[in-house]
């Protein structure tokens, strides 16, 4: 990493150079970063129950809602669950077309005021209210309304807050980065920033 002041050396495959990092940030990515690779491996289970649910349907000729309803919770939860991993490796999907004439201090200033006034506020009503709504599911026992559905529903409904809760973590750890390079607070640390 470089020492000067204006950031960490750009990853392969980025122009543009990173935001410095600091102790908490680092150690926040890190367990985004931990958690969403473990989480990855679900895609496999997902493939398996998707590649189940056709063979039975189009080859068999005996198709199974609990089996289609399951790859549906899968891929649900495989997706809001991995949301964090993606801002911390920054492989989300953002227009760069008129972010990548700002200097780094100007990008980093927008990036601040839109996680601080924008995206948290918005992700934490947001996750209030659906913990309540997975609660409630939980409370009555719900369950799907097909006969042969699964039952449960309160599990894939409590993983979309949990989901957006790991995305304002992640989003904090962005937010601290540009802190850091803006007001020199936490302090840099010369450690480059986890990456996949």
């Amino acid at each position: 990493m470089s020492n000067n002041d204006s950031a960490t050396p750009a990853p392969e495959g980025h122009s543009a150079p990173e935001l410095p990092t600091n102790r908490l940030s680092y150690r926040l990515d890190m367990a985004m970063l931990l958690f969403g690779r473990a989480i990855s491996w679900l895609w496999l289970a997902t493939l398996a129950v998707v590649l189940t649910n056709v063979v039975n349907r189009f080859i068999l000729g005996r198709g199974s809602i609990a089996v289609e309803e399951l790859s549906w919770h899968l891929f649900g939860a495989t997706m809001i669950l991995t949301l964090a991993y993606a801002v911390v490796s920054d492989d989300h999907v953002r227009v760069d077309v008129i972010r990548e004439k700002f200097s780094l201090r100007t990008q980093a200033w927008i990036e601040l005021l839109g996680i601080a006034l924008l995206a948290l506020p918005i992700l934490y009503l947001m996750a209030e209210q659906l913990y309540q709504y997975g609660f409630r599911s939980f409370e009555r026992g719900e369950r799907s309304q097909a006969p042969s559905g699964l039952p449960y529903r309160f599990i894939i409904k409590t993983l979309i807050p949990i989901g957006l809760t790991l995305v304002a973590v992640a989003l904090f750890s962005r937010a601290l980065r540009c802190t850091t390079l803006l007001f020199g607070f936490p302090r840099r640390i010369h450690k480059t920033t986890p990456r996949q």
